[in-house]
Formats: C-alpha cells, sequence, structure tokens
C-alpha cells in the first residue's frame, strides 16, 4: 500500500515536469518514464482480503483478546452464554457482532478499551436456530441468546463436553465395584504428589496382606 502510493507520487511529478519540458529529447525521456510509472501501477497487485482484515484491525486500534471465562443458564427456549465485559455498553452497538450457525457461534466485539474481544464456540451439544438466536447488551455483560431447535434440557454446552464427562463416568461407573475403585485409585496415583503415592501404596500393601490372610475376600 506503501509503496502504491510513492509510485502515484512520482508519477504525479512526471507529469509536471512533462508540461515543463522544452527540448524534445527531455520531453521523449520524461514520457517513456511516465508511461513505465503508469504501467507499474496499473500492475500492482490488489490488497487481499487478509491484507484488508488487516487494516481494519489496525484502524479499530489494539490487539485481540481471546475470552474464556463465561457463565452460562437455560430455559425451556433459549441457551445464555453471560459474558462479562467492562463498559461494553458504551460502544456503538455495531461494534458487538455475534454469527450463529446451526452448531456454533461467535463473538466479536470491537475496540472495546483499545482492544478486541473474540470468543467461539463451536459444536454445540444439539442445533439452534439461527433466525431465533440474537445477542443482548447490557451493563457490563454481553448476553448471548442461543435458540433451541428442540425445547430439551442441555446437560452442556458442547459435544466435547459431553465425551468427557460420559469419559470420566466409564472410568468409574462400571459393574464391577472393585473395578470402579481400581480406576479411581490409579488416576489418584497418577496425578497425586508423593505424599498421597505414598499412603496409596501403603494401602495397597496393607490390602494385600489382607487377602492373603483370608481376611478379605476381594482384591483392590
Amino acid at each position: 500500500l506503501l509503496f502504491s502510493n510513492q509510485l502515484q507520487k512520482d508519477l504525479e511529478e512526471v507529469k509536471e515536469l512533462v508540461t515543463k519540458a522544452t527540448r524534445k529529447r527531455v520531453r521523449d525521456v520524461l514520457m517513456t518514464e511516465k508511461q513505465k510509472l503508469e504501467l507499474e501501477i496499473k500492475n500492482q497487485p490488489p490488497l487481499k482480503p487478509k491484507d484488508v482484515a488487516e487494516e481494519e484491525k489496525l484502524s479499530l486500534g489494539g490487539y485481540t483478546v481471546k475470552i474464556n471465562n463465561y457463565g452460562w443458564d437455560q430455559s425451556d427456549k433459549f441457551i445464555k452464554i453471560y459474558i462479562s465485559l467492562n463498559g461494553v455498553q458504551k460502544l456503538p452497538a455495531e461494534n458487538v457482532q455475534v454469527n450463529f450457525t446451526e452448531r456454533s457461534f461467535d463473538l466479536l466485539v470491537k475496540n472495546l478499551n483499545g482492544k478486541n474481544y473474540t470468543m467461539t464456540f463451536n459444536n454445540l451439544l444439539k442445533p439452534i436456530s439461527v433466525e431465533g438466536s440474537s445477542r443482548k447488551i447490557k451493563t457490563d455483560m454481553v448476553l448471548v441468546m442461543c435458540r433451541k431447535k428442540q425445547e430439551e434440557k442441555w446437560d452442556c454446552l458442547t459435544q466435547v463436553e459431553k465425551e468427557s464427562k460420559e469419559k470420566e463416568k466409564t472410568d468409574y461407573d462400571t459393574s464391577d465395584p472393585s473395578e470402579g475403585l481400581m480406576n479411581l485409585l490409579k488416576k489418584m496415583y497418577a496425578e497425586g504428589d508423593d505424599e498421597m503415592k505414598r499412603t496409596i501404596n501403603k494401602a495397597w500393601v496393607e490390602s494385600r496382606e489382607k487377602q492373603s490372610k483370608g481376611d478379605i475376600p476381594m482384591d483392590i
């Protein structure tokens, strides 16, 4: 962009010199240079979409911050996500944008205290209605309203959360109580500090000793 502006200024100066030139040879040299400059400007690559986005970002000022903290609630018809942003109510309404799809939404808050804020939710647990979803700007808060396609309770917000919960459940909720306890002990041992590991080891040894004496039938 800067290079293109310089070429334009060079061209304007050459044009001015052409009008002042009295010698044919000088005039011919200037005309050749003028044609070269015009061709160079014409062949300048157009601004790419990415460059346009960067220009827009710079014009907004500041840098982009990813929002990680939020709260959520639900009614029969809506999933409600609460995002705290100090002073957001002072912005022009068009600076707070939310784009919805059937299973996601993107929030962009432009130029709030010199920064831009973004939040993306992908793989929502269930489909939402794009037309019925909206956002509300409140004091120090943005409320994103996702309209449920089916009026049913959501156990969590995303498919990833659901899969994580199901994995934990299968880890500890087995038909064999001793197997569930064993999985729990393994997890505690793996994540615990040295003191925790010593405690589990001690309990393990004692349980093996009791079992060998016939005090307890179950192998833990």
